[in-house]
């Protein structure tokens, strides 16, 4: 019977150090929105992060660096990613696109020093979740015909002023 307890005991043991193991290696760190990153900034401070969300403006290249600008929906976060992690990166999001979404991971400074007090992330990887697009511009037809009938009324009140003056 004792054999059989030991016998057990070494098959849960190594089960356990065999998923522990494993595990450690397959999960990842949940993303932070940005709400939260500001809202607990001091919490966060000087600790590895995970922020996903869409690059818009322009990739502002400084040396062999590159600023970056990631929108996860409510707020934008400037990225401080190494040029060579940018390449990859098609769109970004303006008027006429929908840019790229990207999971960055790195150091979230909620007052860097380094960078005139800003609070940003310095990315040490960036992944490419959801390429980027351009975008249709669709006009919106009420506003349309408003700007029409707008510009009739003011054009038949400068033809009346005009009569009223002869």
């Amino acid at each position: 019977m004792k054999r059989l307890f030991n016998l057990k005991s070494v098959v849960l043991n190594v089960i356990l150090l065999y998923t522990l193991h494993f595990t450690q290696y397959s999960a990842s760190a949940q993303p932070i929105s940005s709400e939260e990153l500001i809202n607990n900034a001091k919490l966060f401070d000087g600790k590895s992060v995970v922020y996903i969300g869409e690059v818009i403006g322009d990739i502002m290249v400084r040396g062999e660096y590159a600023w970056v600008n990631v929108n996860d929906g409510k707020n934008a976060i400037g990225v401080w990613i190494g040029k060579d992690l940018v390449k990859d990166i098609a769109y970004t999001g303006s008027y006429k696109f929908k840019g790229d979404v990207v999971e960055v991971s790195g150091i979230f400074h909620r007052a860097c020093l380094q960078h005139g007090g800003d609070l940003d992330i310095h990315a040490q990887s960036l992944t490419k979740r959801i390429a980027g697009r351009p975008t249709q511009e669709i006009p919106n037809v009420k506003k349309r015909n408003i700007v029409i009938l707008l510009l009739g009324a003011l054009v038949l009140i400068w033809i009346l002023t005009l009569l009223k003056r002869r």
